[in-house]
């Protein structure tokens, strides 16, 4: 039975790089069992946006590991993405348009409170990190 995911990735990434990688992982892992999975990248979780930061979570997984990077496709590729652009500018310093996400601009529906709490009224289920 396909569920209504809704992942919030909000604490900064830099703090519990493995509680990162185990919410990236799970997101990942709803996709792949066939659920609707909205992920919501706020504050310090835009870091997960940055492709430079996907880099150092693969390194946490193993010299050559890519693991993170694939799982990060998966989402970017299958999930609906939000975001809060002032957090993207606060965190990443980064504006609109800039093409500095590991996903274009265009394929993220930018929102803020708004967004996150229709997406967790709407959803089955919520995780947050």
């Amino acid at each position: 039975m396909s569920r209504k995911y809704f992942v919030k990735f909000v604490s900064e990434p830099k703090n519990d790089t493995i509680k990162t990688i185990v919410g990236i992982a799970c997101a990942a892992r709803a996709i792949a069992e066939g659920h609707e999975v909205s992920v919501f990248f706020a504050a310090a979780g835009t870091r997960l946006l940055d492709p430079q930061y996907i880099e150092e979570l693969n390194k946490e997984m193993g010299p050559d590991s890519k693991v993170v990077s694939e799982m990060m496709g998966a989402i970017t590729e299958n999930a609906t993405l939000y975001c809060s652009f002032a957090s993207v500018k606060a965190t990443l310093g980064h504006s609109e348009g800039d093409s500095a996400l590991i996903v274009p601009d265009d394929d993220i529906k930018w929102s803020g409170p708004p967004g996150v709490i229709e997406l967790s009224a709407a959803s089955d289920i919520q995780l947050v990190y």
